[in-house]
């Protein structure tokens, strides 16, 4: 199936990250962030440039659209760079883990704000869509192309759940992460997570349950 234009591909943005300046590995973060709150630019740019594609990455598997994605990861390290007084490696979670909380919760920001505007909605969903799935219900067919079509029901169905919903699926599903893990990232109990997710599912079936 051909990609739509205003869809996010991963593996393109980050071959295009890949022929820009590759960072500096011989700094560790904790030296580059010490060097930031001293007044070096030049730091935080090597930061950016460090960790910008995993950034990408997590913002992609929440929003499609190449400049929503662009939008966030700026307002991402933005975040960082005005917040990195409160960072301290002492507090046991090293930059990558902190970082990964500050772009989960900018993009839990995002989803709520994004509620009443998604960016997709059931209405979008084509026949030959709700046939598919239908099908790819009963198949184990895992084509290239059934792929991209399993990206972009994806997307228009989790765009009709709660942020916290489509926060937990994502995390759970997309990102492969514990319960344990996405309590971490997010700041929930670990109750809350399971609660949530038993509720998300739940609602995602309803949804599906609208078209099929």
């Amino acid at each position: 199936m051909e990609q739509t234009a205003d869809s996010f591909d991963l593996a393109i943005a980050e071959s295009k990250l890949c022929a820009v300046t590759k960072p500096n590995e011989a700094l560790t973060d904790e030296a580059l962030v010490d060097s930031i709150r001293a007044g070096d630019d030049d730091a935080f740019e090597e930061l950016f440039l460090r960790h910008r594609r995993r950034v990408a990455r997590i913002i992609g598997r929440f929003f499609n659209r190449p400049e929503r994605v662009d939008e966030i990861i700026q307002d991402v390290f933005a975040k960082v760079y005005f917040a990195l007084g409160d960072y301290s490696a002492d507090r046991g979670k090293s930059f990558s883990a902190w970082l990964s909380r500050v772009t989960i919760n900018a993009c839990y920001d995002e989803l709520r704000r994004a509620r009443s505007r998604p960016e997709s909605a059931l209405s979008d969903i084509t026949d030959d869509q709700a046939v598919w799935l239908n099908a790819r219900l009963s198949s184990e067919d895992a084509s290239a192309e059934s792929m991209v079509i399993l990206r972009d029901l994806a997307n228009k169905l989790l765009s009709r759940l709660s942020a916290d919903d489509r926060m937990v699926l994502t995390l759970l599903d997309a990102e492969d992460l514990t319960v344990a893990e996405i309590a971490a990232l997010t700041g929930w109990k670990t109750s809350k997570v399971k609660v949530r997710a038993y509720r998300a599912r739940h609602a995602l079936r309803r949804v599906l349950g609208e078209f099929i």
